[in-house]
């Protein structure tokens, strides 16, 4: 009886703030807590991912050149999941400059052909996420690929 209670109390919650539009509190808002308090502190340290670079801090790499790096997430939100970076750090997306047209087009190049190598011929999604309300939550360029399961839609 109690737990009724409780469901239909949540229920009625979640319509109310459907309704103001807001989203449900979820496992999201760990994320979106990181990259609120990544976007305070933005440049003020060398990220996790020059780190990784730099071979100061494991992972399990996947792909590597001159120009970037994939390896797999240490939190992954699908079966795989791995992430491609710049070697050179660019703090977000909305930071390029038009010279980086080459950079991004082989970051994209990448992550093709290491979706194909981890076997997600039928289909896959990249994210790239910008600034706090993007809930980027490491302030180093990042595409994510996601896959081997059906993604749902919208995103976010």
């Amino acid at each position: 009886m109690a737990a009724a209670v409780l469901a239909r109390g949540w229920a009625r919650a979640w319509v109310a703030g459907a309704r103001l539009g807001q989203r449900p509190r979820s496992g999201q808002d760990g994320e979106v807590g990181k990259a609120q308090r990544a976007a305070a502190g933005a440049g003020t340290e060398p990220t996790i991912f020059s780190r990784i670079i730099a071979r100061t801090v494991p992972a399990t790499i996947l792909y590597e050149d001159e120009e970037c790096l994939a390896f797999r997430d240490v939190a992954p939100q699908a079966p795989v999941h791995f992430l491609v970076i710049p070697k050179r750090p660019i703090p977000r997306l909305s930071c390029v400059e038009p010279q980086d047209a080459q950079l991004l087009g082989h970051l994209m190049v990448v992550a093709a052909r290491t979706a194909k190598a981890e076997g997600l011929e039928d289909g896959y999604r990249l994210v790239i996420n910008d600034g706090k309300h993007g809930a980027q939550s490491v302030y180093h360029l990042h595409l994510h690929v996601l896959g081997g399961r059906q993604m749902g839609w919208p995103p976010g």
